[in-house]
């Protein structure tokens, strides 16, 4: 087996006194990710803490030094606010927030250079969301009633409200994303309010082409510094079922926007102006229906209404893009082998470099100065605010989040190592050890499969799924990055397409003999569980002759039929409807290995869950049951395919903790 990484195993340094439990984790401060000012000057991140007593969470917004001599919070506590960004000379910060006079998310305004309170600048009676701040306008979407004035959007809005009709219509899709019913009489547009204050003016509703009906962000249009144009993405046919998202540019204040991206069919997407305003640059895949199909960086010479594509032959998607300040190139956070590293991507020359080297670094932000900064986290501590050399990689800390709390918390150790899975080919595979583990003893297993499937897990702190939490139970944990993972390239995440099952289903098999023939595993206390896609593939497991004591199933598509029912279906798009191809479902749902359940199997899933809908895990939980297989479910109400509140978090960590040491006992022996 080749080692991959290694970090160090127990040493016999000062004992420590805590875990790394589900309650450690509901206290501590997560950083989101940093903007800094165009000159360099401050630092903005947002901070979420959570009050477990009130089961709530507070996010404010904190300023800090790019020496890392201080950090202070500038909007108080109780707030909503998100979405911060700076003005271009740096010295007022524009943020989204819900006070108590707001009835939705408005644009705050706060000066840096001088003492005073943040300012409402709009009164969108629909709301603001993707704030940009270029030149001396506000840029912001909301999502409106076409044709109706503002007056008349407040008016039916509280008509709505007020209304006591509880049902809901649709003529067309989508009806519905991730956790939320989309309304199909509204739209979504890009508008703009200037900075010192005025009437609010409509940009792309001039152009009768509204953004992606699904979801929309910041990412979905860009403004050019000159404030000419304008591109953005909307759906470039007149399907809506299997939307062609594509990229169209229009002069601001004309009522004709041009698709630049008409003749490719997979998505064009997070269009992205040049500081110096003559290049747009965008993301394109090539294959519609396949989320995970690489992602390549395209530049589109404005004047010359010229493509080109950069590091054509580099097997990564790109993302995470910002543009450096001479408009030669661009700092990026891409998935690489299960980390995410830092890389430099120079336009001119059309060479890649990765700065970064190991744990995992979120979108960084750039200053005219060349300061660089990030979110950077790994598996042993959650996301820290750094300033990254770009020259070597190196970082420096500019926060003290959390050191109190984890000061005196054991988190166990992890490595990377390489195993091999399906047709013998390399797997990758981090491996986490409990505190205090010793190789002379023998440990139970608790193997997780990952959801997407393309979302290869990488070396960041996990709140949701925590394998150092899992660990702190007395199990070394495991999380292969089977075929279908993403940041191993292009053949490795499309190997499974479109049969979900056999590749991944043989390296989770694999992975699993390869615990067994460790001195240090108890063959006989074998467990394993997943969510979404992982949720899928246990099972796939709970039909299969396997080796595991007792499953976790959670948010599962358990039968590829009634996926249809979802916010998304899997595999039509790109193989047909299962009315087409019937072979290609039936050779992979899960609900056709019932006559082989037998294992126990617990069972979770969230009311409020659209992307796999909640009859997948009542259709699990009564097939287990009639089956006679000892089985629990547990509903969440008030959840969507994550589990999000403090309490109903704790409660999950608690449960599944319950139900895996019922089968397989914890601790070494």
């Amino acid at each position: 087996m080749l080692l991959c990484l290694m970090l160090p195993m127990a040493s016999a340094m000062a004992e420590q006194t805590k875990k790394l439990s589900v309650d450690v984790l509901w206290q501590l401060s997560r950083i989101g990710n940093p903007t800094i000012s165009p000159q360099g000057d401050f630092i903005i991140a947002p901070v979420t803490q959570y009050d477990v007593e009130g089961d709530k969470g507070s996010t404010q917004l904190w300023l800090f030094n790019p020496d890392g001599s201080k950090q202070r919070p500038i909007t108080a506590k109780g707030l909503s606010v998100s979405q911060a960004v700076f003005s271009p000379d740096g010295q007022t910060l524009a943020f989204v927030s819900q006070r108590d006079e707001d009835d939705v998310g408005q644009v705050y305004l706060l000066p840096m250079g001088q003492p005073g309170e943040a300012q409402r600048l709009t009164n969108v009676p629909s709301g603001v969301n993707g704030i940009k701040w270029v030149g001396q306008h506000i840029y912001f979407i909301s999502r409106v009633y076409p044709g109706k004035s503002w007056d008349e959007i407040a008016e039916q809005l509280k008509a709505d409200r007020d209304s006591k009709v509880s049902a809901r219509q649709w003529n067309a899709l989508p009806y519905s994303h991730f956790d939320h019913w989309i309304e199909e009489d509204k739209q979504a547009h890009v508008f703009r309010i200037a900075a010192s204050g005025g009437d609010v003016e409509a940009i792309t509703q001039k152009l009768a082409i509204e953004l992606p009906r699904s979801a929309q962000g910041a990412s979905s249009y860009d403004v050019d510094p000159t404030e000419r144009w304008i591109a953005f993405n909307s759906n470039g046919s007149d399907n809506q079922v299997d939307p062609k998202i594509d990229i169209f540019l229009a002069e601001i204040g004309s009522d004709k926007a041009v698709n630049i991206t008409a003749d490719n069919n997979a998505p064009d997407a997070n269009p992205m102006f040049s500081p110096d305003g003559k290049t747009l640059a965008f993301t394109r895949q090539k294959i519609q229906g396949f989320y995970a199909d690489t992602a390549k960086l395209m530049l589109y010479d404005i004047a010359k209404k010229r493509f080109t594509t950069l590091a054509k032959d580099w097997d990564r998607s790109v993302g995470n893009l910002v543009w450096t300040p001479d408009s030669k190139g661009f700092y990026a956070a891409i998935d690489d082998a299960a980390t995410r590293k830092i890389f430099h991507i120079d336009a001119k020359k059309d060479k890649v470099k990765a700065i970064t080297k190991s744990t995992n670094f979120n979108k960084p932000d750039i200053a005219a100065n060349g300061t660089l900064v990030a979110a950077n986290d790994s598996f042993l501590y959650p996301a820290r605010l750094v300033s990254i050399n770009p020259r070597n990689g190196q970082t420096t800390r500019l926060d003290s989040f959390n050191d109190d709390i984890l000061a005196d918390v054991d988190m166990g150790t992890y490595e990377s190592v390489t195993y091999k899975g399906y047709n013998d080919q390399d797997i990758q595979m981090w491996v986490h050890y409990p505190p205090g583990f010793d190789r002379s003893k023998k440990y139970p297993l608790m193997m997780l499969i990952h959801g997407g499937p393309h979302s290869a897990i990488s070396d960041g702190f996990h709140y949701r799924w925590n394998a150092q939490t899992f660990a702190s139970w007395g199990y070394v944990t495991a999380w292969p990055n089977f075929h279908g993972s993403n940041s191993f390239g292009q053949d490795f995440a499309d190997s499974i397409n479109p049969d979900w099952k056999n590749k991944s289903l043989e390296d989770v098999f694999k992975a699993t003999e390869w615990f067994k023939q460790q001195d240090w595993i108890d063959s006989e206390r074998l467990v394993a569980g997943g969510a979404s896609y992982g949720g899928y593939l246990t099972s796939i497991i709970l039909g299969e002759e396997h080796p595991f004591n007792a499953l976790l199933i959670h948010a599962a598509v358990y039968n590829m039929y009634s996926q249809m029912a979802a916010d998304f279906a899997v595999h039509s798009p790109r193989f047909g409807n299962y009315w087409d191809n019937p072979e290609i479902y039936q050779s992979i749902s899960p609900h056709y290995g019932a006559k082989n359940f037998n294992t126990p199997t617990l069972v979770i899933h969230g009311q409020l869950d659209y992307r796999v809908p909640v009859g997948q895990g009542f259709e699990l939980f009564r097939t287990l049951q009639t089956r006679g297989v000892e089985s629990k479910m547990i509903y969440f109400p008030d959840e969507n395919h994550w589990i999000m509140k403090p309490n109903n978090s704790i409660y999950w960590y608690n449960q599944v903790e319950q139900w895996m040491t019922r089968f397989a006992e914890p601790g070494g022996q």
